[in-house]
């Protein structure tokens, strides 16, 4: 009986550790990125303490590290890792994507990824939010990749679609009151090679 107690104990402690771990790491990378009203200058010991925090969920490991995947498998199973976004719509950052379609005959074509609802968008934007923070550039490209398919699939004659990822910055009210827009920062883009005219090909 003790020997079962000591395990549910060391249990408690240790999911409860993982959740002020994951709780810290992120509103101090809510204190890097500049979210609040604290001074600027403070940036630079807020990312080192998020670094500092971060160690222990095993991001100081390897990606192959059993114990890294072992902590990441267990804070998304557990709904740890999602944080707020676990109870309640992410509200994302401002992440475009833009798909550039490539015809064998020279025309080029535009295109955005589309949704049928609401529900739908708000997915699409934390799914964008998911791909800028992805630091895996193989994982990123597989999402993107699978994006780019659908595309192609309602354009099947486009021989070449070009994926663009870039980061959207807007203006503050007295710029825009000033006429400034809203401009854009390239950030990566993949180049995805299909067969042309052939509905039933699959993903290269």
């Amino acid at each position: 009986m003790l020997h079962r107690k000591q395990l549910s104990l060391a249990f408690f402690v240790g999911h409860f550790f993982l959740i002020l771990v994951v709780c810290c790491r992120d509103t101090l990378g809510l204190l890097a990125a500049g979210y609040t009203f604290l001074p600027g200058p403070l940036t630079a010991y807020w990312q080192k303490a998020e670094e500092i925090i971060s160690t222990g969920l095993g991001r100081n490991l390897d990606l192959s590290h059993p114990a890294r995947q072992a902590v990441s498998i267990y804070t998304r199973l557990a709904g740890i890792e999602s944080g707020y976004t676990f109870f309640a719509p992410n509200v994302p950052d401002n992440y475009k994507l833009v798909f550039e379609l490539h015809y064998p005959d020279g025309r080029v074509d535009y295109e955005l990824p589309q949704v049928a609802s609401g529900g739908g968008g708000l997915r699409l934007a934390t799914l964008l939010d998911n791909l800028g923070e992805t630091r895996y550039d193989a994982l990123r490209e597989v999402m993107v990749k699978m994006m780019a398919y659908a595309i192609w699939r309602k354009h099947p004659d486009a021989a070449m679609i070009r994926a663009v990822l870039g980061w959207v910055i807007l203006p503050t009210v007295a710029e825009f009151q000033q006429g400034k827009r809203e401009s854009y920062e390239f950030l990566y883009a993949y180049d995805f090679r299909f067969p042309v005219s052939s509905d039933k090909a699959e993903v290269p």
